[in-house]
């Protein structure tokens, strides 16, 4: 955060917020006096957007008007639904329409992707991720090993900080890959560490993979719509995201899947096949022999879920009209500084209260992890007795999220306010 900034009142600075006015498209729950909390939960779970309800409204009554005809007629005919999210996902990611499509869920699509993209061989069958995922991608990881014959303590390598640090170095995920060299198969890393709010350099991490000959993905759960990613120009293999967090589409939420064009045409990629995947000329002949369609859409297996889309249609939608990931960048970055900053101004010792998520804008997206050696939980009760809802992570980590579609710096100011007295009480 620039000095300029950090000299402003949050009344100052929500004045001159160019986003400010986004704050009045979503519902925000009332605290314990009954006004609006301040809501900084957004990586675990995004805010309902206003024009959420209108979006599904509209396919209940495509449903209720049309029946089954709704596939073909309507507003949104249900048959090309998907379609309609793939520019939006697209530029979400920095991806090309053809490398992107939103299906099922997070997890789902994760092993989707891995039947593809981990094909072990009896020299290369490593595996490597960070230490301390997120467990979804731990579970994931351990059954695909299974799956292949392979036991998960030999496949796994994972990454873990120097001693006396709470983050990776990227230095040391390139040097570790590069020792790995040939029996690297696959690298699956989150594009921001949920636990500590990292977020990784994944144009260098994916350019260490291919230099051993290793195919590299990402779980965007944390960053997809927090962090401007280029997913194509980067060269990444393979991604997957929830559409939940920061991307306000509802919980359970429906996920995006990226997979680069340079896999667009190829048939013979082993994958779990749907009928949905399958080449839409000759789909309704409902004949033997799956054959893809192009790009990610490939890998599709059943009818849209047209209900989830919706929402997550209204809220892409959103994004565009903010003007895309850079704006919301911009006031992330202003958010988090500022938060940053206030906490640090209470002059609390790292004893008793350190934030872990990287002070380098760049290696973080809009979430701070603090970790409290003292009274944690007691902290976190205490926040929420304010009005401030955040998000506890045992054994002793209370996560802070400012969303720039939503929060304001006001918002920031109250928990400062909070801890402040807390730190005196």
């Amino acid at each position: 955060m620039n000095d300029v900034s950090a000299a402003l009142s949050a009344a100052q600075l929500d004045a001159a917020d160019p986003l400010a006015a986004f704050r009045q498209e979503f519902h925000i729950p009332p605290g314990p006096d009954g006004q609006p909390c301040a809501y900084l939960c957004g990586n675990s779970l995004g805010l309902q957007p206003k024009a959420a309800r209108a979006a599904v409204e509209q396919e209940f009554e495509a449903w209720e008007r049309l029946g089954v005809e709704g596939h073909f007629h309507g507003t949104s005919p249900w048959m090309h639904y998907h379609e309609t999210l793939a520019a939006g996902s697209a530029r979400l990611v920095g991806a090309r329409p053809l490398e992107v499509v939103v299906m099922n869920n997070l997890t789902v699509n994760l092993h989707l992707l891995l039947v593809s993209f981990y094909r072990p061989t009896a020299t290369r069958f490593k595996i490597l991720m960070e230490g301390g995922a997120f467990p979804s991608d731990q579970y994931a990881i351990e059954s695909q090993a299974r799956l292949h014959g392979l036991d998960p303590a030999d496949v796994i390598v994972e990454l873990v900080p120097r001693p006396g640090e709470y983050t990776l170095r990227t230095e040391d995920i390139e040097s570790t890959i590069q020792e790995l060299g040939d029996s690297l198969a696959t690298v699956l890393i989150g594009g921001v560490n949920y636990y500590t709010g990292q977020a990784f350099d994944m144009a260098a991490i994916t350019r260490a993979g291919h230099a051993v000959g290793a195919l590299v993905g990402f779980d965007l759960a944390h960053a997809a719509g927090n962090l401007e990613m280029h997913l194509h120009d980067w060269d990444v293999d393979f991604a997957c995201w929830c559409s939940y967090k920061y991307l306000n589409s509802g919980p359970g939420g429906t996920s995006g899947v990226f997979v680069h064009e340079r896999f667009a045409n190829r048939p013979d990629l082993v994958r779990l096949a749907g009928w949905w995947g399958h080449d839409p000329s000759d789909r309704f002949k409902m004949k033997k022999g799956f054959r893809p369609m192009p790009g990610a859409a490939g890998w599709q297996l059943s009818n849209a879920q047209i209900f989830p889309m919706a929402i997550h249609r209204a809220s892409l939608d959103m994004v565009d009209r903010a003007g895309g990931l850079a704006a919301l960048r911009r006031k992330s970055e202003q958010l988090t500084g500022y938060l940053e900053a206030l906490i640090r101004g209470l002059g609390l010792p790292t004893s008793q209260l350190e934030i872990i998520t990287p002070t380098d804008p760049a290696q973080r997206g809009c979430q701070l992890s603090v970790l409290v050696h003292q009274r944690g939980r007691e902290l976190f009760d205490y926040l929420a007795s304010q009005g401030i809802i955040a998000d506890w992570r045992e054994p002793n980590v209370i996560r802070l999220a400012p969303v720039p579609l939503y929060n304001s710096f006001e918002d920031v100011s109250r928990v400062g306010q909070a801890l402040q007295q807390w730190a005196n009480g």
